[in-house]
């Protein structure tokens, strides 16, 4: 069986369910398992990008590339 059909097959499973532990406890470990792949994924940054980056941002603070905190907090909240 093909991971089309299964992932079907499952979602016709899961629709059928009427225990709010069991939906609990998929949606648990769906996070779960979602987060450590992502993890797994995630590779240190070298040395050399690290000081790349922390350059790039003195410059960009220098020429006034920067938002300030207070700023991006107000566009945050107008966003819906």
């Amino acid at each position: 069986m093909d991971l089309e059909a299964r992932k079907i097959i499952f979602v016709q499973e899961f629709l059928r369910l009427q225990n709010e532990e069991i939906i609990s406890g998929l949606e648990k470990l769906l996070r779960k398992q979602k987060n450590d792949l992502f993890e797994k994924k995630l590779t240190p940054m070298s040395l050399e990008q690290f000081n790349r980056e922390i350059d790039q941002a003195l410059s960009d603070s220098e020429m006034g590339r920067i938002t300030p905190a207070e700023e991006l907090k107000n566009k945050v909240q107008t966003w819906s």
